[in-house]
């Protein structure tokens, strides 16, 4: 009798087109001997297999410089495939688990998770993930602020020379040099970007030096809620307003069109103070302009058992219901009923202590 597979991991992901360069949203299942990928998450057989034995996993992929959180998969048949995750924590958790699943089938191990209790104190042994961790913290961490050059604000960002003070500061490394071969390593590996003219142009360069450390290149945060502006009007002040605020989850999600009531995936990003959730096309290169925004103050959210008219639909389960301020519903679908739960949570608890 044939023992089924293991789901180790499974949600949304955004592919490149082995055949066209289009980039498009699938479902995406790992196994413990392979990756699935399906087009919708309901279809019951996939479109494409690809075994783990003799594969390998890049990640950072530089390939496309446009777009964040990319790793590319190599199979033992010379076949590359490309996959895009919505944001930093999201790609390192796939790749590690896609990492450790080739492991332990070449090694003839069932597969189990190692301890992600690793020390950050020795520079002999960085863990990127957990230092990006760290400095992201927000009592502890390096502070993001508003900083304005040249007649243009940055907000959410934070100098060259903040980042080595910082890594100075909590021991990390043991002098200014060793910091900076530390920071370029964050630029190279996607954890933290170019903010402005200065650091753009030192991001172009080779590894070891694509980080400065100078107070006035500005970074920022891979998942942070960065945006710069000039001599703006004040409407577009109003309009950016919204983008204001910290990002506090994200994550592909189904969510029901207004107009034709058919389901499309989505990026979704929850921000507070101001309380609003935007929401992208993840297969989009260009992730700066939402296709839409929902502000959140004083709306309801709900779970919803089915569709809340009554009609039929392959999407079913784990559906909650947004009831804006000035009464437009939003219907979204989440993966898994944990998902769920952690996004109306989220949701509940921006509404009702953002403005």
């Amino acid at each position: 009798m044939e023992v089924e597979a293991k789901v180790i991991r499974e949600g949304y992901l955004v592919k490149k087109g082995t055949v066209f360069n289009s980039w498009k949203a699938i479902w995406v299942v790992l196994l413990e001997d392979g990756i699935e990928f399906y087009s919708k998450k309901a279809d019951s057989s996939p479109k494409g297999v690809i075994p783990l034995m003799g594969s390998l996993v890049t990640s950072p992929c530089l390939d496309y410089s446009k777009r964040m959180f990319v790793f590319k998969f190599h199979t033992v048949k010379n076949q590359d495939h490309y996959l895009q995750a919505t944001h930093l924590e999201e790609r390192d958790a796939w790749v590690k688990d896609i990492k450790r699943a080739i492991q332990c089938i070449e090694g003839g191990q069932k597969f189990a998770r190692k301890s992600t209790r690793k020390s950050i104190k020795l520079p002999a042994d960085i863990h990127l993930g957990a230092l990006y961790l760290s400095m992201k913290d927000p009592e502890t961490g390096v502070k993001e602020l508003k900083l304005q050059k040249e007649k243009k604000i940055f907000n959410h960002c934070f100098s060259g020379t903040s980042v080595i003070d910082w890594l100075l500061s909590t021991n990390i490394v043991r002098n200014r040099r060793e910091g900076t071969l530390l920071a370029a390593a964050l630029v190279c590996d996607g954890y933290i970007q170019p903010a402005e003219d200065k650091a753009k142009a030192a991001a172009e360069q080779i590894a070891e030096n694509c980080f400065i450390d100078d107070g006035d290149a500005y970074y920022y945060f891979a998942d942070s809620g960065f945006f710069s502006e000039g001599n703006s009007s004040d409407d577009d002040d109003v309009l950016k307003e919204e983008f204001r605020g910290v990002v506090v989850k994200q994550g592909c999600l189904l969510k029901q069109g207004h107009r034709r009531k058919n389901w499309k995936v989505r990026k979704f990003v929850l921000r507070d103070d101001p309380a609003y959730l935007h929401y992208y096309d993840p297969a989009a290169g260009d992730q700066d302009e939402p296709l839409g925004s929902i502000h959140l103050r004083s709306c309801v959210v709900t779970a919803a058992d089915d569709l809340p008219d009554g009609r039929k639909s392959e999407v079913k389960g784990n559906l909650f219901e947004i009831i804006t301020a000035d009464e437009v519903h939003y219907l979204i679908q989440a993966a898994t009923r944990e998902e769920l739960t952690e996004w109306i949570k989220a949701i509940k608890n921006v509404a009702n202590t953002g403005k």
